[in-house]
């Protein structure tokens, strides 16, 4: 596992209690904050989000996101046994949980994480994968490295830059290769992050790209979340060199009655919470 040099005064120390005390707005944040922020915020809360979610994520299995939907019944990466002896790079891989059924299919995968504390989660739960922290904008690998990315809700909606790290997607995929990530549906930002009846009005613009940011009391950022429209989406992967093949909007399942932050059942039954892209490298 490569480790990132960074000073201690640049992040805040796991187990702080910054984020009980965040406020919380909507201002501009570059990629330099985004990046720190994010690595503090998931370095600080890796271990509550793999209590709260480990069970459900499992230790090697592939979940696109809150509804549950796997990959082994998706099949967006393509047949399961077709991913044997690929070359593939998870981004924002969390505890690699999705890298471990990965290596179970006979792949050759790699985990990248910006978060030090989520690949010790990693490492924890074991198999052998190999570990990279490293910033998805500036991913440390030659050109050609993989036939294959994916990412399941990592990094793309905490980057300023998303064209910044499609093209090092790009860069370090073989030709032909496949790109398959999942987000937050755009259109949940126009909704409240609230599971029940509250959530189901809409109280901002889906055209305010302004980020989420919750910034302690000296104004400096501690989580910081991005806004695209789909149309901004498409551009953007089109923009780095990428074809879109698909275009998957999970619906919630009738044996999921979990919540999870602001995904329910009573909401997915009526708009989208996950988008994920399938794509193609030119």
């Amino acid at each position: 596992m490569n480790q990132e040099d960074y000073a201690p005064e640049d992040a805040y120390e796991a187990g702080s209690d910054s984020d009980a005390d965040a406020e919380a707005t909507r201002r501009d944040a570059g990629e330099t904050e985004s990046s720190r922020a994010s690595r503090g915020w998931w370095d600080r809360n890796a271990d509550e989000y793999q209590s709260e979610h480990g069970a459900f994520l499992g230790d090697d299995r592939f979940v696109w996101g809150p509804e549950g939907l796997d990959e082994a019944r998706a099949g967006l990466l393509g047949p399961a046994a077709g991913l044997k002896g690929l070359d593939i790079l998870e981004i924002g891989a969390g505890a690699a949980q999705c890298a471990r059924w990965l290596a179970a299919q006979g792949a050759r995968p790699v985990a990248l994480d910006l978060s030090h504390r989520q690949l010790q989660h990693a490492l924890r739960i074991g198999g052998g994968v190999p570990l990279v922290e490293a910033d998805a904008g500036a991913l440390p690998f030659r050109d050609g490295s993989f036939d294959m990315a994916c990412s399941a809700y990592g990094a793309v909606p905490f980057v300023a830059d998303p064209v910044r790290v499609f093209r090092e997607v790009r860069r370090v995929l073989r030709p032909g290769g496949r790109w398959v990530f999942s987000i937050t549906h755009p259109v949940r930002w126009a909704f409240p992050d609230e599971p029940g009846p509250e959530g189901l009005s809409v109280s901002a613009s889906y055209f305010d790209r302004t980020p989420y940011v919750e910034q302690d009391e000296r104004g400096r950022a501690v989580y910081v979340e991005h806004h695209r429209t789909l149309g901004d989406r498409v551009r953007e992967l089109v923009a780095s060199g990428f074809r879109l093949v698909d275009l998957v909007e999970p619906e919630w399942p009738a044996w999921n009655s979990q919540e999870w932050g602001g995904w329910s059942p009573l909401r997915g039954n009526l708009i989208p919470g996950t988008a994920i892209f399938v794509c193609e490298r030119d």
